[in-house]
């Protein structure tokens, strides 16, 4: 038999399209049938049913089940971009760019559609290389996005992954960079409606640096954000993760 990663009970909807965007076909799952909605990406070179397999969605079932929130979970594209190191950087960064429309222009509308809310504005979250692409999603468009639960990540690419170069695709998709340069109506936004938690352990395979270098930026910017790391028993791994989520989700109050 199977194990039961989910509640039979739970709301569990699969849908799919070519997206315009990337010319393939991605593929988006949904738990739960109202509540706050929250955008969970993959790890590394996943698939939009990781955090299913990995019981990340048991770990905040009872929310779910509560009607506080609402998860839509989605394929990564790294494998075909910045985790391809036969690729050329400037073609990595137009498909992280291509990558980024895609959240932007179809996956938002999905949610906002299935969510009966065309103003809704999902928290992002996701661990490891999912911190990166939900932070992404977040601070490029504070417009489409209320918040983000970053775990265990980094929020610039340029020192693993650029080798020196950079044009436009690299520096919009770069969060530690057009950050630092953010004005006007985004970063009032982020300043004043937008709920942040950014956490790292201090264990194995961690990198807590990445996200107090991260944190120093938000400072400087005045955008107001929960900081927190956590002890040197904490690794970089599921289990920390199915106790992260859980936690920030009812500490930015969802």
């Amino acid at each position: 038999m199977s194990p039961q990663f989910v509640d039979p009970s739970l709301p569990k909807r699969i849908d799919r399209w070519r997206s315009p965007a990337l010319g393939l076909e991605m593929p988006i799952v949904s738990y739960g049938w109202r509540g706050q909605p929250i955008l969970l990406f993959p790890t590394a070179a996943a698939d939009f049913l990781e955090n299913e397999r990995f019981w990340l969605i048991k770990a905040i079932e009872p929310l779910l089940m509560q009607g506080r929130i609402r998860v839509f979970s989605i394929d990564s594209i790294n494998k075909l971009a910045w985790m391809d190191r036969s690729l050329p950087v400037p073609e990595a960064g137009r498909r992280q760019a291509l990558y980024s429309r895609y959240i932007e222009d179809e996956v938002v509308p999905y949610i906002r559609h299935v969510c009966g809310d065309g103003q809704a504005r999902a928290i992002t979250t996701g661990a490891s290389f999912g911190c990166f692409h939900a932070a992404n999603a977040l601070f490029r468009r504070p417009d489409l996005f209320g918040g983000l639960i970053g775990m265990s990540g980094f929020y610039d690419l340029s020192p693993s992954y650029f080798k020196g170069y950079t044009d436009d695709n690299c520096y919009f998709n770069n969060p530690m960079w057009y950050v630092a340069n953010m004005e006007g109506g985004a970063l009032d936004t982020l300043r004043h409606h937008t709920r942040i938690a950014i956490v790292a352990g201090q264990g194995a395979y961690e990198k807590p640096d990445a996200t107090r270098v991260f944190h120093d930026l938000l400072d400087r910017k005045q955008i107001g954000h929960t900081f927190d790391l956590w002890g040197h028993d904490v690794n970089h791994d599921w289990p920390w993760w199915r106790k992260m989520l859980p936690h920030y989700l009812e500490r930015i109050g969802c």
